[in-house]
């Protein structure tokens, strides 16, 4: 398989990638960090997979039942029809809980004839480690590992478990099922109780959808999104994922090879933003707890990233055993990155933290939570905002003066003094307003490079940066303004590559990027919408929907020439900014219908 052509199903506590032809590649329980149980995806030797072997006169397709994270992959040879659709069970308990259990569930459905297939059940625990051994018991296949930890999963099925574990032909002559669960059922599955869950799970999932409005463009995108972030959202603590994968390579054979499986402060409050705006509130409100829980003490400095369950140590390892997705190496579970120094998400998380204030009726105790987040805040932006820091793209090298960071740091006051506004705090709006002056005169000053008429990566720097078109999102600039215009032309100048972007084209601790940070493409096509250039944004909108996968998801990166799909995968970002494009032409539709409709 040369793209990333996978689907995600999950419960929001862990996520299983299903490939094109129905093989679980990856899947990690009991939840989304875990070890992994099958991991083909990053050594398809040794990884372990749960795939259908079928003769070649079968053809498949993959689709998901429409508004819902359910997944079929259709086969069909001549006479012979199934479909095999894949989800983990997820749907509200009678106490009003969620029952989202660490299992999945492929439940087929015969569609006609007698279709034939083999099965490939070879779950590698903990990684691949250390040996996977897998047993017949009477109700289950039991699968255990000891040599380095001690783990079990157990498969259930309604087929010959003895066929289905030696790899034998199986008949489909009537539904079945398979459910692999990481703890022994206390009650026995079966074809009946697996159908049932499905019908659950589909019903909890198409009423979550109906909370996404529709939009005149591009409506089956927007959804699609939307429910690949509710995927990559961890319903225990609120926390949102970057992505569910570790290690995909942001260029084949390199080494920029990440784990994506955290939290990082500044992915997670742009989806709130986005997702709130599509009416999930509730995601909304738990993920602004997950941030107030994280912040006990009111000098802590807030980390970039946190484990899904409020982890502050992530240290980083390397499994040198597996040889990564297309030999690209090494392996790393955990991140170093969380030890860094990110000015940026002060301003993140204070824009967040406005934004709730103005959406929500904020109860006393929780606005009193959040005006002392607020305070604690700014008090740390004003002590440490003229230093030098790893900027967004976490340079693990040299500290430099980024414009994006100071621009948050900017944004970090401009919302303190809006909420301060807000709650009738005029002792602070006053205290603050020429802390706020001071900051953007620094960046007008600094940032701004007359010779290539463009703010720049840096202070001092002639390096375009794709992170400086942000500063119209976050209202530092008018979309008008001439020298936001000029930017925009400078960065399409400087890093579009055939309508793709770099992040930056200048050397970083790795070399120079040799792939597209999808979600800079999308900023730019964002700004181009701004400054008026709505038909050319449309167009290069249009072609970046073309290089989605199979099922409209996106990964982080995109390689420039053979536009595969690379990094890890779904990306939360990519599909925040896809979701942000969308809703601007839809509204850009919308106006110019009213004003049609009004006569003007």
């Amino acid at each position: 398989m040369d793209n990333l052509d996978y689907g995600i199903i999950g419960n929001c506590r862990s996520a299983a990638l299903i490939s094109k032809n129905g093989a679980i590649d990856w899947c990690c329980l009991p939840e989304f960090d875990s070890p992994s149980v099958f991991a083909n995806l990053l050594d398809d030797e040794i990884g372990g997979s749960f795939e259908f072997v079928l003769d070649a006169s079968y053809t498949s397709e993959q689709f998901y039942d429409s508004d819902t994270a359910i997944l079929i992959t259709k086969f069909t040879s001549g006479q012979d029809c199934f479909e095999l659709h894949d989800f983990m069970p997820r749907y509200h308990k009678d106490d009003g809980t969620y029952n989202s259990p660490p299992e999945l569930i492929r439940y087929l459905k015969l569609i006609s004839g007698a279709p034939k297939f083999k099965v490939i059940y070879n779950p590698k625990l903990e990684y691949a480690l250390g040996k996977t051994t897998s047993f017949l018991k009477k109700d289950f296949i039991a699968s255990l590992t000891h040599d380095v930890k001690y783990d079990t999963v157990f498969l259930y099925t309604s087929f010959d478990k003895k066929k289905v574990l030696h790899g034998e032909e199986l008949t489909l002559t009537e539904n079945g099922f398979f459910l692999l669960a990481y703890n022994e059922k206390i009650f026995l599955p079966n074809t009946e109780k697996a159908f049932l869950e499905l019908e659950r799970t589909r019903i909890y999932w198409l009423d979550w959808s109906q909370k996404t409005p529709s939009y005149k463009k591009f409506d089956k995108e927007i959804k699609r999104s939307a429910l690949t972030l509710k995927l990559l959202s961890y319903d225990k603590t609120g926390a949102v994922l970057a992505a569910a994968t570790t290690s995909l390579p942001e260029t084949i054979g390199e080494v920029r090879n990440w784990d994506y499986r955290f939290c990082w402060i500044r992915d997670a409050s742009m989806v709130i933003k986005v997702v709130s705006q599509l009416g999930h509130k509730n995601v909304a409100k738990r993920y602004l707890q997950f941030i107030i829980d994280l912040i006990p003490d009111k000098d802590e400095k807030l980390q970039i990233m946190y484990g899904i369950n409020k982890e502050k140590k992530l240290t980083e390892e390397t499994l040198g055993h597996l040889k990564g997705y297309k030999g690209s190496k090494p392996v790393r579970i955990g991140n170093a990155a969380y030890e860094q120094l990110q000015n940026d998400i002060y301003g993140i998380l204070m824009d967040v933290i406005y934004e709730m204030i103005s959406q929500f009726s904020i109860g006393i105790q929780n606005g009193e939570e959040l005006w002392g987040i607020t305070k604690g805040i700014v008090w740390i932006v004003e002590k440490h905002w003229q230093e030098a820091d790893k900027g967004i793209w976490e340079f693990r090298s040299e500290d430099r003066h980024f414009t994006f960071s100071k621009v948050l740091c900017w944004t970090a006051i401009d919302r303190a003094i809006k909420v301060a506004e807000m709650l009738d705090k005029q002792h602070k709006i006053e205290q603050w307003k020429p802390l706020e002056a001071k900051i953007r005169k620094d960046i007008m000053d600094h940032a701004w490079n007359e010779e290539k008429q463009a703010f720049t990566q840096s202070y001092g720097s002639s390096h375009m940066d794709a992170s400086v078109l942000l500063m119209e999102s976050y209202g530092f600039i008018d979309a008008k303004d001439p020298k936001f215009v000029s930017t925009v032309l400078a960065v399409e100048q400087d890093l579009s590559n055939d309508g793709l972007l770099y992040r930056y084209k200048n050397e970083d601790d790795f070399g120079e990027p040799s792939s597209s940070f999808t979600i800079c493409t999308f900023w730019f096509i964002n700004s181009l919408f701004k400054i008026g250039q709505e038909e050319k944004a449309l167009k290069h909108f249009e072609q970046l929907l073309s290089y989605s996968n199979h099922l409209g998801l996106f990964s982080e990166d995109i390689d420039f020439k053979t536009k595969r799909l690379l990094g890890n995968f779904p990306q939360a970002y990519s599909h925040l900014a896809l979701i942000e494009c969308a809703i601007n032409f839809s509204k850009k539709d919308s106006e110019e219908k009213v004003l049609e409709f009004i006569g003007e």
